[in-house]
């Protein structure tokens, strides 16, 4: 019997890499649609999302930081060194367009989220 054993994941497929976007995608695409919400506890997507509402309020400041961003790891660096946001905040940053119609959705879920937590 011949045993394998798991490689390790490229960089390129991280853990967080995989599930923020499907995160995004529900949030962008809007909640009407029936997929599943990744397993991400209701503390860590709210942090996610006020993360994100702040960087649209100091979107200059953001488009400044992507402008001389040279690649994505030196991006989040940059996000999270001068925006002071966390590594899951930066890296959904970049993964989100950056469209009023994107925020009020966002902002929508943070405040649905809130209520639930306040039940």
């Amino acid at each position: 019997m011949t045993m394998t054993y798991a490689q390790p994941m490229p960089m390129r497929y991280t853990r967080a890499r995989l599930t923020v976007p499907a995160l995004w995608r529900q949030v962008v695409k809007g909640s009407e649609q029936s997929m599943p919400e990744p397993d991400r506890s209701v503390y860590t997507q709210l942090e996610i999302y006020d993360g994100v509402l702040a960087a649209f309020e100091r979107r200059d400041e953001v488009a400044a930081v992507l402008g001389a961003a040279a690649d994505r790891p030196t991006a989040v660096r940059r996000l999270r060194a001068e925006l002071g946001m966390t590594h899951l905040q930066a890296t959904a940053l970049l993964d989100l367009p950056l469209t009023t119609e994107c925020r009020d959705r966002i902002a929508l879920r943070a405040a649905e989220l809130r209520t639930a937590l306040e039940r």
